[in-house]
């Protein structure tokens, strides 16, 4: 039997070849990477979500935030890519279908950089695209189902998402064409996830009040470690946004650190000035605060200019967090204070800031004097495009989200007995943490049963109890062997104790707390 034979296309491979030769090794390995570190977010903003909540409902916010990163990947391949940034369509509003399927997108220069393939600009985009509905999937916590919210993320990034990636970064939007400076997503992934998340929260209506009683994060360490993650990968998000391995993307990185740095610091002092603590939680927020100004800033601004930015964005943000109480929106992860209002200043921040060495540093961009030399006239631009962000994803994403809670079997609220139970236990059926919880407070338990003791002095000598014990009230509880040192004091089967000592007339109380 003769070999199979196989016909090899000299001039398919050579067209290859020419293609390829075009494109920097070095710009499209350094893309690669930076996409790579935007989806290491995905999980990063899953374990922020989880963190911060209840433990009862911290497994479902990882869940619906990895399957709305799956469900982006397969509507940017079948027409988010071609919706955002096909070229042929001229409305400046939202592209056509000419890409449908990723359909003639290979290795022809890109539309975003000519220094990287359309291919290769499509998957950095696609992570884009995940990371901003990753966010918004924070507006359904600790009540909302998660079936509806992987079908609402389905359309909200083909109806919303997509329109305001077209107006800021296709070259024929009508915010590119009109000037709009937007490095690396102001208005479509801060803006756009920050609103789209408190107008979900609004459709999906508050938690009961029950729930908002004695709310606290129920891993501070995991927000920690995921602020970290995010901070991490958010280097490549907006060091990646300048496209090559170039000055410019140096400058980017450096600019996000040095804003997450300085929003970080800002809001744990305020937060000191009115707790007296360091709260790591509010170290966490002003980082990724300052973060989100530096995502459509970096690019465009020197490195002094990015202090003033991070400061202001942890001051402002910090603020905003009040205003879910002024609205009476129950926006339960601050998405509207921190990605909203950040992403917000950041812009603002471009008209005033912005400096044209910094911006060419890439080698093909440019832009007019800026600074407080000739950018003055931005500043009119800069806002009404916030405006018009704000505006459009608010009334699409509320009129969206109540249009699914119209379709039998999707309403978007769980309910009261499964608020109550928790997500994980109805929506999920597994846990983050699988044990029973003891609660900070013993006392959070019924109320105690109390029992009275006279004791005279040489007691505490006859038991062995030690003074530190008997003349102090524990910190919360304290939990000792059964022998508590050699002391028979009445006790509960966790082994819980809770004394306090009274004196009267020379004579010594010893009050024991058991369970009721």
């Amino acid at each position: 039997m003769s070999e199979p034979t196989h016909e090899v296309s000299i001039t398919s491979f050579a067209n290859r070849a020419d293609s390829s030769s075009t494109f920097d090794k070095g710009d499209v390995g350094f893309v690669i990477m930076a996409g790579a570190l935007v989806g290491f977010m995905i999980p990063g903003l899953a374990f922020l979500y989880s963190g911060l909540t209840r433990r009862k409902s911290a497994l479902s916010l990882v869940w619906v935030v990895c399957a709305s990163n799956a469900i982006v990947i397969f509507q940017w391949f079948f027409w988010g890519y071609s919706l955002a940034f096909s070229p042929t369509a001229a409305n400046g509003f939202i592209g056509d279908l000419r890409h449908l399927g990723l359909r003639d997108v290979l290795g022809e220069p890109s539309p975003g950089s000519p220094f990287i393939p359309d291919l290769l600009y499509a998957f950095f985009q696609m992570e884009f695209a995940a990371v901003t509905v990753g966010i918004l999937m924070g507006g359904v916590a600790e009540r909302g189902r998660v079936l509806p919210a992987i079908v609402f993320s389905f359309f909200w990034v083909t109806i919303v998402y997509c329109p305001l990636a077209c107006w800021a970064w296709n070259i024929n939007g009508w915010a590119f064409a009109w000037g709009i400076m937007d490095f690396a997503g102001g208005g479509p992934v801060e803006i756009g996830s920050g609103i789209g998340g408190i107008a979900y929260a609004l459709a999906l209506g508050p938690r009961k009040p029950t729930e908002l009683l004695n709310f606290r994060p129920h891993n501070v360490s995991m927000v920690a470690l995921a602020t970290w993650m995010l901070w991490f990968g958010w280097i490549g998000f907006n060091g990646g946004s300048a496209f090559g391995a170039n000055m410019r993307a140096i400058v980017a990185a450096f600019n996000s650190c040095i804003c997450a740095a300085m929003g970080g610091v800002t809001w744990c002092l305020l937060d000191f000035r009115l707790e007296k603590r360091w709260s790591m939680v509010g170290f966490c927020s002003g980082t990724i605060a300052g973060l989100v100004a530096a995502t459509p800033s970096c690019g465009y601004v020197s490195p002094w200019a990015s202090i003033i930015i991070g400061v202001v964005a942890g001051g402002v943000c910090n603020y905003a967090t009040k205003l879910k109480f002024l609205l009476r929106i129950d926006d339960a992860l601050d998405l509207f204070a921190e990605h909203a209002i950040g992403g917000m200043i950041g812009l603002i921040s471009i008209a005033i800031f912005a400096d044209k060495d910094v911006v060419g540093l890439d080698g093909i961009s440019t832009i007019e004097a800026g600074g407080f030399t000739q950018n003055w006239k931005r500043l009119y631009k800069q806002f009404a495009y916030v405006c018009a962000c704000t505006g459009y994803a608010f009334v699409t994403t509320y009129l969206l989200a109540k249009g699914i809670d119209l379709i039998p079997g999707l309403h978007l609220r769980a309910s009261d007995s499964a608020e109550n139970l928790g997500m994980d236990e109805t929506e999920i059926g597994e846990f983050a943490n699988d044990y029973i919880e003891i609660r900070r407070d013993f006392l959070d338990w019924n109320p105690p049963m109390t029992t009275r003791v006279k004791e005279s002095n040489d007691v505490y000598a006859k038991h062995e109890c030690t003074s530190e014990i008997m003349d102090s009230k524990p910190d919360h509880s304290a939990t000792q062997s059964s022998s508590l040192n050699g002391c028979n004091a009445p006790q509960d089967p966790l082994g819980v104790f809770y004394f306090e000592k009274q004196q009267s007339g020379g004579e010594i109380t010893t009050v024991v707390n058991v369970p009721g």
